[in-house]
């Protein structure tokens, strides 16, 4: 018998069938934990409450407190299981209970095809929550920097451009102390220097190149009262210094998740891979390894393989768009970043850019070529030493 789950934020439909797709039982519950434990517990029709269940996700609450209830979990990709959606019918119809059945019949049907899912190792599961939280915030501070810049391109241009980001702590210091231009009007060399030397100003230029910057701006036609542009972009610094506290206390905490994984000690050596970008690759690119029965699974999943799409004389390779997303972020940053270190991967691209493909398609060559290597030293226990990297060696012998 086979278990179809089809989710949602508030309920939940569960559908149990048999093996020649016949409904032996029904139900309906609400996200709750009364109606959770009960609908883990309950049993099939023959006493056996472990049936292999089939859901449209590969991680999440659900799917977690299914492994932990021992029940066998596989997951099909949405746009799978949409394509699928013809053989029980042309009309379209759609329904909860008509999606739990469905799912279930899939798993009748295609289960073999399907991988099961195993409970992700829980040093990897801290290190994932830590590094999703820390993009968000990255993200964030994007989003409110990108919000500061606009408020003084329509206000006050001067700062704008004044350092080299508008989100470092010197461009930050400025704006509190002259968050208007009445409180710049009477800034001269002196002043400027001051301000520089005591806050560290570590960019080169010296005050009169700052001061000419600032005052060669355009002046806001129509500007608001200085008390209003005040508490506006106070508000605004202030946010932007509170997320990058907060993503300096995430980044801390990560360096010491990390020092304590034992399979970190693999990629550390790994070239051009930082303390955030390894930590990024056990926690996104490490579950898929222990998933996938091989580095070329793995680079699909990651979306670091093309698809091939062949018929008759037509013949063409095209961008996996069905792939994990975040997987394929990290492994091509540290595509990029391992080209800058690795004269084997500096190789790989100029190569793939020889050829005629443009920057993106040639660092996911480049990253398609380094999970092979991840693969390797993940499933062997080896830490990444360019001394026993054949082809590394090969080039360098060259």
């Amino acid at each position: 018998m086979f278990v179809g789950w089809d989710w949602a934020s508030a309920s939940h439909d569960v559908t149990v069938s048999d093996d020649r797709g016949i409904v032996i039982d029904h139900w309906a519950f609400q996200h709750s934990e009364a109606d959770f434990e009960t609908a883990l517990a309950r049993p099939a029709s023959d006493g056996t409450p472990e049936l292999p269940v089939i859901i449209e996700r590969s991680s999440g609450l659900v799917v977690d407190r299914l492994l932990e209830a021992g029940y066998p979990v596989v997951s099909v990709h949405p746009t799978a299981f949409h394509a699928a959606r013809p053989r029980w019918g042309a009309f379209g119809a759609k329904s909860d209970p008509g999606d739990s059945y469905k799912l279930a019949d899939y798993r009748r049907t295609d289960g073999h095809r399907l991988r099961r899912l195993v409970p992700v190792d829980s040093g990897l599961r801290e290190l994932q929550a830590l590094v999703r939280l820390r993009d968000d915030h990255v993200r964030a501070r994007t989003a409110a920097g990108n919000q500061l810049g606009a408020l003084l391109e329509q206000h006050w241009p001067g700062p704008r451009n004044l350092f080299c980001s508008l989100v470092s702590d010197i461009a930050l210091n400025f704006l509190t102390d002259y968050p208007t231009p009445q409180t710049a009007a009477r800034l001269g060399e002196a002043r400027m220097a001051a301000f520089c030397k005591r806050h560290a100003y570590r960019g080169g230029k010296p005050a009169s190149a700052l001061l000419a910057r600032l005052r060669s701006a355009p002046v806001a036609p129509v500007s608001l009262p200085a008390s209003v542009l005040s508490a506006l972009i106070t508000a605004q610094v202030q946010l932007l210094r509170s997320l990058q506290a907060t993503i300096t206390q995430l980044e801390t905490t990560i360096k010491r998740c990390l020092a304590r994984h034992p399979r970190a000690v693999f990629l550390a050596q790994l070239p051009g891979v930082g303390t955030i970008n390894l930590a990024q690759l056990l926690a996104e690119v490490g579950p898929i390894l222990d998933r996938v029965e091989s580095a070329e699974q793995a680079a699909a999943e990651c979306g670091a393989a093309p698809v091939t799409k062949a018929s008759g004389k037509a013949h063409g390779v095209y961008f996996r768009w069905a792939a994990n997303t975040r997987a394929r972020k990290v492994v091509t940053a540290f595509a990029h970043n391992s080209r800058m270190q690795s004269t084997w991967a500096a190789a790989l691209y100029a190569n793939a850019r020889a050829r005629g493909k443009r920057n993106p398609h040639a660092t996911r060559i480049v990253a398609r070529a380094w999970l092979r290597v991840i693969w390797a030293c993940w499933h062997n226990a080896t830490p990444y030493d360019p001394d026993n990297h054949p082809a590394a060696q090969r080039l360098k012998a060259s």
